[in-house]
């Protein structure tokens, strides 16, 4: 019987890492009796690994696979992330946060950012920071988790964990359900001459593995994807231009915060995420404006602890393939294309195209009509995504740097300049069908950099100046009163972490 005629799933992962042990553990979860799933990955092939900070959907992939939290905790390393820093993309010396969850109360119709505008005119309005309890509760080193507070507070968290754990956690999780694994380098790629489909991958000992569905996870190289079936990629330099990455962790030391933080530099940014076992560092720069070395300087003398080893540095270019889903291949993780880390959305990228291709999940290659739907998907949610990281390039006032005046006054996608205007008119933020970032989201950063709007929906006026006043305070005191009873993040993670930990597991 030919590989045509089957009828079972059979899937081929090619590569590693968190993208393709990500797809294997779904795939064995979700996929019916009988679906053979392999991954073929190198130990001698290194993966990027910088995706260590990731965002509150994290927690639909973590459950749908049933990993208990506490375990995962431990495995990979992790801490608890309540938002992101953004210090010094306004100017030098300012910060604000995009921090998870609600920020203020509505009234009526109007979301909050409309009365807070409104109490801006009037002179009435603190920064978001004191109407946010992520932000309150992370800036104070503060967590909690599970609570059902009076005021009806809401405090959704992420992560910061391990990356390469991560990998090996879902690793044992997914041949424990009877993903095998494969040890070796894939020397080709072999396809069908009448189709144009991939049949099998041919490794450098000649062992052939065959699939009916193939799923590109080798990076950046695209093996699949790219390098076989050309699906093509849509360069997004112009809009940001970072293009480089210099890597190192270094050790921890004393408190570890409870969020990311991205501080803004000469030609880039540097980020730092906080693990049990040690902090990741990381300068993503434009080497147009800085040479790996000047990077590589920068971010060593810009670490908290001692360098955990030599920086890495990593080359790469903004943008997507133009087709996801091409014949009988789906590209993830890197191989699909690269959105830089600002906001933490690598990891889940990898999900939501997981989850989309397991709604329709192919025996074959897919009937076109699916196909093509879930790459128009695709491509909303990864442009929504880039005018997102682009609106904090382009919303600097750090004159006098050529890489920042340059994004400060490069030529915007026309869905992020329509976003623009509507806040600038009047406050307005609309949330376009199912893209990743909310209207809070929004609101924090173009409020946090200083994009000013020039009025607010009038409805606002319908509260009186006494009523905003009380709408204002009473949000700042219950979120104060909130924080005060939470414990140290620190220690409330060691805490919880050892809750139920199983007999023989070491603390």
């Amino acid at each position: 019987m030919s590989l045509k005629d089957q009828q079972s799933l059979d899937f081929v992962i090619a590569g590693g890492g968190t993208a393709g042990w990500i797809a294997a553990a779904l795939l064995a979860r979700f996929s019916p009796p009988g679906t053979r799933v392999q991954l073929v990955e190198s130990e001698a092939i290194g993966t990027v690994g910088v995706g260590e900070a990731t965002i509150p959907q994290i927690h639909l992939l973590n459950n749908a696979l049933g990993l208990d939290e506490r375990d995962f905790l431990r495995e990979t390393k992790a801490t608890f992330k309540l938002g992101i820093e953004f210090d010094g993309w306004q100017r030098e010396g300012h910060a604000y946060m995009h921090a998870f969850g609600q920020v203020g109360r509505g009234a009526g119709l109007l979301p909050f950012q409309q009365y807070w505008l409104r109490a801006q005119q009037l002179g009435l309005a603190k920064p978001l920071k004191h109407y946010s309890l992520n932000e309150t509760a992370a800036r104070g080193l503060k967590m909690q988790r599970g609570r059902r507070t009076p005021q009806s507070l809401e405090m959704p968290y992420a992560y910061h964990f391990d990356a390469g754990l991560y990998a090996s956690y879902l690793r044992r999780y997914s041949e424990l359900r009877g993903v095998t694994r494969h040890e070796g380098m894939i020397a080709r790629v072999e396809c069908d001459g009448e189709s144009g489909e991939i049949a099998a991958l041919v490794l450098d000992d000649d062992r052939r593995i065959e699939g009916r569905f193939f799923i590109d996870c080798t990076g950046f190289r695209a093996l699949l994807i790219d390098g076989a079936l050309e699906a093509g990629f849509d360069d997004w330099s112009n809009v940001l231009p970072c293009n480089r990455a210099m890597a190192v962790p270094c050790a921890t030391g004393g408190d570890f915060t409870p969020y990311t933080c991205s501080i803004a530099r000469k030609a880039g940014w540097q980020w730092r995420i906080p693990l049990q076992h040690r902090i990741g560092n990381g300068y993503v720069y434009c080497s147009d404006h800085l040479s790996d070395e000047e990077a590589a300087e920068t971010l060593l003398a810009n670490l908290d602890g001692k360098a955990l080893g030599d920086p890495k540095p990593i080359k790469f270019t903004t943008g997507k393939r133009r087709k996801h889903w091409h014949r009988n291949c789906l590209a993830l993780g890197l191989a699909a294309g690269f959105l830089e880390p600002l906001e933490s959305t690598s990891i889940h990228l990898i999900q939501s195209a997981m989850s989309r291709f397991l709604t329709v999940l192919p025996k074959g290659a897919g009937d076109p009509a699916i196909v093509d739907h879930f790459n128009t998907q695709a491509d909303f949610e990864w442009e929504r995504i880039r005018d997102f990281l682009v609106l904090h390039y382009w919303a600097n006032e750090r004159e006098g740097d050529p890489f920042w005046d340059g994004v400060r006054n490069m030529e915007l996608p026309a869905t992020l300049q329509r976003k623009i205007e509507q806040w600038q008119s009047a406050g307005f933020i609309h949330r376009e069908h199912e893209e990743l970032f909310t209207e809070v989201g929004w609101f924090q950063v173009l409020a946090g950099q200083g994009v000013e709007a020039r009025s607010y929906n009038p409805a606002a006026d319908s509260l009186s100046e006494d009523e905003l006043k009380a709408l204002l305070a009473d949000t700042e005191t219950a979120i104060s009163a909130e924080v005060r009873q939470m414990p140290d993040h620190a220690p409330f993670l060691r805490s919880y972490m050892m809750q139920n930990m199983p007999q023989g597991v070491p603390a």
